[in-house]
């Protein structure tokens, strides 16, 4: 059961990952890429949303860096030390 546990983390940690990297080549609405991203944010945003509104976009001149991908990394990287 435990091994499941920490399977399912790692696809999702993964699956945040990606989403990471899809959010840096905007989607042109109609494409297949689109689609694909749709689902990479139906996926991670529920969990992505709530520590975005705790950690607001850190603000860097014209830019906005979103730091909660990065928190959800790190609390789901400490959640599977603590579990597997």
């Amino acid at each position: 059961m435990t091994s499941l546990v920490c399977l399912a983390i790692q696809i999702y940690l993964l699956i945040v990952l990606v989403r990471v990297f899809m959010s840096w080549i905007p989607p042109t609405p109609g494409t297949t890429y689109a689609s694909i991203y749709e689902v990479f944010d139906r996926l991670t945003e529920p969990v992505l949303a709530p520590i975005r509104a705790v950690l607001p976009p850190f603000r860097a001149g014209m830019m906005q860096l979103d730091l909660s991908p990065i928190v959800l990394l790190l609390l789901g990287t400490l959640l599977q030390r603590v579990i597997c």
